[in-house]
């Protein structure tokens, strides 16, 4: 049986029980959370595993949950489903580029929404796995357990999302991966976002690597890789 701790985070009531209902059956350990304020208090206090966290919120709406939460050394780990009626791209970009691991729509099928709670949480403990294994790319080293990046001996600044791009593909120098291939690693499967966030995420990463951001090579009509 599953033991890992969830926070579930939406105002509907209806909603609440029926996630609640459904991991709780799964052996989830579940702690639910009506609005953004308390959502944040309640991580704090006991730091979930995963938050499955609805956009429209009274008070702190849940873009500003998960930057608060993704900022916050102490809660940045923990992985975040963003479950919300909001489907438009616009949204979904948004709610990725700010760390979460997975948007559903609304309705939504709650076997579905098992289904990705369990690839995510499968997928942040294969990281955990390897969080020690530091890689040495070029001039540049990662540290995946600190979520840090040195280059000739300075520390980057990266956000949570550019910090996984870039070691996803600096794990496999030469290899090209299609932008697809790069949101399922990043992200989890089952996007419906575009690739242009896979370029926007680029974009940005190339500019604070500086002059080693030519080691991301883009190779045209498929996809990227990091240089040999």
């Amino acid at each position: 049986m599953a033991r890992e701790h969830i926070l579930v985070v939406d105002d509907e009531d209806d909603i609440l029980e029926l996630v609640r209902y459904n991991l709780e059956k799964a052996g989830y350990r579940l702690t639910c959370s009506a609005s953004g304020g308390d959502a944040v208090k309640a991580a704090r206090g006991n730091v979930p595993d995963l938050v499955v966290l609805d956009l429209m919120l009274p008070g702190l709406d849940g873009l500003e949950v998960c930057t608060l939460l993704k900022n916050d050394p102490k809660t940045r780990d923990a992985a975040i489903v963003m479950l919300t009626a909001r489907g438009e791209e616009p949204d979904i970009v948004r709610g990725l580029e700010l760390g979460a691991d997975d948007y559903i729509t609304k309705p939504f099928s709650p076997r579905i929404l098992l289904a990705r709670i369990q690839a995510v949480l499968r997928r942040r403990e294969a990281e955990a796995k390897e969080k020690d294994a530091v890689l040495r790319v070029h001039n540049l080293v990662i540290h995946p357990g600190r979520h840090e990046v040195v280059i000739d001996g300075e520390a980057l600044d990266l956000t949570f999302t550019e910090f996984r791009l870039l070691h996803y593909l600096a794990r496999r120098p030469g290899w090209v991966f299609t932008r697809s291939q790069i949101v399922d690693a990043v992200r989890g499967e089952g996007y419906a976002v575009t690739d242009r966030a896979v370029d926007v995420q680029v974009v940005g990463l190339r500019k604070k690597l500086g002059p080693a951001g030519h080691y991301i090579e883009t190779v045209r009509g498929v996809g990227y890789r990091m240089k040999e």
